[in-house]
């Protein structure tokens, strides 16, 4: 049967209303329309909406397109500025949610961290020395600026301003020692918000009552309490070490309780579930948490993505920087080793997911990372034969493929390679993942490709690794050639914190 071109279709639609021959041009199309979406949104759902949406623009506009418009080109710009427009109104609706959740983010991470931070505030502060704590004092607790400050302690701005910078830096180790981890302007936000509570309305005429009168018209207890603090004073001058102790030993009691009274609060943990997919991370609430693992053999680990946000359950913290620095599997460095613990982890904010999640490695697990060129052991993978079957360009037909089962990789439409800080794609990801240290496209070809490689899989890592060396040869003529060779790595190491 003769195939009908584009141009009879739609004719066939705009004079007859034939919805045959329109569903006939979606179908041939919508393959192509559906990719240029893709490419802009980066995410499934998304890209479906905008394909629809350039269906129907075609719909109403088939009226007004000449017999010398080439639908196929048409469709594919009408596409690109249909997900421009889209991605740009997601961009700004993106925006105002997140300027709301960070300003409630904000606003939870100052109550959060202030019942951890009171029971401990006044030991911390005597930890420091005298001209640091009257620093903080005047800094925080008063709310003078560095120049008043300086004028008081007799010294100049910058030297004021050196000063109050060290004793913050004191303050966070202090406190990061106690595992409250607090970025410098969150901790002086939160203790000039919250330090200086308002006495009672009467108390100031009082005490000064009570004061000019030099404590005679004081209650027993008030005069027992001054006659044992002017002791304490006296004895803490050649005794602060001590006293210092004794103090804290209080608090990090207080402090304990009010960890347990937080641990006690309900967490929003519905995303913690066995079978979490990457439609239930899309459709999470912006959020970002690491928590230790809830679940125990047999159930896997599972790392999945929309294609911006990232959730995963069981999973080590090297997948965890793999979504957070969008890292290749084989590109991690541990300077103090690599945690053995597993994890349960979402991070949904509409925008800045991963430097969020960034963050909260940070917050959490006291990791950061910082990608540096290093030479180190790679694979290099090469073209051994140019006449194998199995690397085929793009031509967008997954159904092809069938079901996808362990010891398979499956690219459509992708580069053989990826570059750092760019999402990590293409065959050398999935390589990396299996033989977890870096792999270099140096096969010379560039363009994307369908690439469907099959084995089966070995129980023993090293026989499995040679199972896939060899379908890479027999299926996509490729190898892989040990080399050593400068590439670009992500150094992970503990944070390190002002002393």
């Amino acid at each position: 049967m003769l195939e009908l071109d584009d141009s009879t279709l739609l004719k066939e639609y705009v004079e007859h209303g034939s919805e045959e021959a329109f569903a006939t041009l979606v179908t041939r199309h919508v393959n192509k329309v559906y990719s240029v979406a893709l490419r802009h949104a980066r995410n499934p759902h998304q890209a479906e909406e905008i394909t629809q949406a350039v269906f129907v623009i075609l719909a109403r506009k088939s009226r007004q397109l000449g017999k010398r418009v080439i639908l196929s080109g048409w469709l594919c710009r009408t596409a690109r500025l249909a997900a421009v427009t889209f991605v740009r109104s997601e961009i700004r609706r993106a925006r105002r949610e997140q300027e709301a959740l960070m300003q409630n983010l904000l606003k939870e991470t100052e109550s959060d961290v202030w019942p951890q931070i009171a029971p401990l505030l006044d030991a911390a502060m005597a930890a420091l020395s005298e001209a640091d704590h009257d620093a903080v004092v005047l800094r925080f607790f008063d709310g003078k600026s560095m120049k008043e400050i300086g004028a008081v302690l007799g010294t100049s701005e910058d030297a004021t301003k050196m000063r109050v910078s060290r004793a913050v830096g004191k303050l966070r180790l202090f406190f990061t020692r106690r595992d409250i981890v607090c970025a410098a302007t969150a901790l002086t936000a939160v203790i000039s918000e919250n330090s200086v509570q308002a006495a009672p309305a009467a108390l100031a005429k009082t005490a000064t009552a009570v004061a000019i009168a030099n404590g005679t018209t004081a209650s027993i207890s008030t005069l027992t309490l001054i006659k044992g603090a002017l002791k304490t004073m006296a004895w803490t001058k050649a005794k602060t070490p001590i006293m210092v102790s004794a103090v804290l030993l209080m608090v990090v009691g207080a402090s304990i309780e009010v960890r347990k009274a937080r641990a006690d609060e309900k967490e929003d943990d519905s995303w913690r579930s066995a079978g979490l997919t990457w439609q239930q991370v899309g459709q999470t609430a912006p959020q970002v948490k690491i928590l230790p693992t809830k679940f125990q053999p047999p159930v896997t680990h599972m790392l999945t993505s929309d294609g911006n946000k990232w959730g995963g359950i069981n999973v080590s913290v090297r997948e965890i920087l793999r979504a957070a620095y969008r890292c290749g599997p084989g590109r991690v460095a541990f300077i103090a080793g690599e945690p053995q613990e597993k994890y349960d982890f979402i991070s949904t904010l509409p925008l800045f997911t991963e430097k969020a999640l960034q963050l909260e490695l940070k917050k959490t697990l006291g990791l950061t990372g910082r990608w540096e060129n290093l030479e180190t052991n790679v694979l290099a993978l090469k073209v051994r034969n140019q006449d194998a079957p199995g690397l085929e360009p793009t031509a967008w037909k997954p159904s092809e493929y069938g079901d996808l089962v362990r010891g398979h990789i499956h690219c459509f439409g992708e580069a053989l390679s990826w570059k750092p800080g760019t999402p990590p794609w293409g065959l050398t990801k999935h390589l990396e993942r299996i033989f977890q240290m870096p792999v270099v496209d140096e096969t010379g070809l560039s363009g994307s490709y369908n690439i469907d490689l099959r084995w089966k899989v070995k129980a023993d890592p090293n026989a499995n690794q040679d199972a896939v060396k060899q379908a890479l040869i027999e299926q996509l003529g490729l190898e892989l050639v040990p080399v050593h060779k400068p590439v670009d790595m992500l150094i992970v190491e503990k944070v390190q914190y002002m002393k």
